[in-house]
């Protein structure tokens, strides 16, 4: 499967690309007063408003430092409760994309984050993907999503 790598902290990660919408370069958002920690604010996406998550902050770190080559990735999040929306992703350090045979992933054994899913070994290291499905806890996808 085609994986689009990006670091969170010194750690490699994945998302399918087949989740990916589009990667855009790291742009001023909207500042949303009182939001959650991990909300980076929102963003204009072909004139639709679409909340953005900082990668770092929902994984308990702090947030990165701006780099060159940190991104927006847009991604197509599919909620649990069977709706769809799209969602910013601040990534930093965005490396491309990269195959990963599904031979290659195995579970980790840790389930300290829902949203870490398999890992893979590769000359780079470990590689663990996100399972963009379990991102965002209930509390949080209620004050993004309105429905």
């Amino acid at each position: 499967m085609k994986l689009l790598i990006f670091h969170i902290g010194a750690d490699r990660y994945g998302l399918r690309l087949r989740d990916v919408v589009r990667v855009l370069p790291l742009l001023e958002l909207k500042h949303l007063p009182l939001a959650p920690d991990a909300v980076a604010g929102l963003m204009d996406f072909h004139g639709q408003s679409v909340p953005v998550i900082d990668l770092c902050r929902i994984s308990g770190l702090p947030t990165g430092a701006d780099h060159f080559d940190t991104r927006i990735i847009v991604v197509d999040y599919h909620a649990p409760e069977g709706t769809d929306h799209l969602l910013g992703l601040r990534a930093e350090r965005v490396l491309g994309v990269q195959e990963v045979a599904d031979a290659q992933l195995a579970n980790s054994g840790v389930t300290a984050a829902p949203f870490l899913g398999q890992v893979a070994s590769d000359a780079g290291g470990m590689l663990q993907l996100v399972e963009l499905e379990q991102l965002l806890p209930a509390s949080l996808r209620a004050t993004l999503f309105q429905t």
